[in-house]
């Protein structure tokens, strides 16, 4: 997909990078919700999401990359049958891996493990690629209250809290799915979680 083609403005695309390069948190559209989303190797803007949503960080997030080449960057001894799942998979499959490398520690499971989606969205897969990293994609709430699927059940507490607002999809009210989630062991375990 060349500039002129894409659906969004590219000074919100702009934007939504550079906050991210600079550690900054944002809140964004993704394949399934409204998310918060940083830089997934920067452990300060990491444990500001966890700040932001008043959540635990003992609970993992959720990464976002546009490829498998991204994914194979930061995961360690990935199964074969991860590509094939992720290649096939019809709606937005989250892969939890047994090992994550080259993140932000508090991405990782206590066990070491680490969760990926391949974006298909076409905002939230091209800020992966400009960013060159993969992003954090947690749903835009407060802890314990409901993930927002629209731009409009974002509450205002979480508006205030983060550096930029994508203007992308703020209309939309297209339902989506939320991702299933599959773990896939080293030794190729498959264990269907949601």
């Amino acid at each position: 997909m060349r500039i002129g083609e894409w659906p969004f403005d590219i000074d919100d695309m702009k934007q939504a990078v550079s906050v991210l390069r600079q550690g900054g948190v944002i809140l964004y559209p993704t394949d399934t919700i409204w998310g918060l989303g940083c830089d997934a190797t920067n452990q300060e803007a990491v444990e500001r999401i966890y700040r932001i949503k008043e959540r635990q960080d003992s609970k993992a997030l959720i990464l976002l990359a546009n490829s498998d080449a991204m994914i194979n960057q930061y995961v360690s001894g990935a199964p074969e049958v991860a590509w094939d799942v992720i290649e096939l998979a019809t709606r937005p499959t989250t892969v939890i891996f047994d090992k994550g490398r080259n993140l932000a520690p508090g991405l990782l499971g206590p066990d070491g493990s680490v969760a990926f989606r391949l974006s298909r969205e076409c905002f939230s897969s091209q800020l992966c690629f400009h960013l060159r990293r993969p992003i954090v994609s947690t749903s835009a709430n407060i802890s314990g209250e409901p993930s927002p699927r629209f731009f409009s059940e974002v509450s205002e507490v979480i508006c205030s809290r983060v550096d930029y607002i994508v203007k992308y999809r703020q209309n939309d009210t297209t339902p989506s799915a939320p991702s299933s989630i599959i773990r896939l062991s080293a030794d190729g375990q498959v264990k269907i979680i949601r």
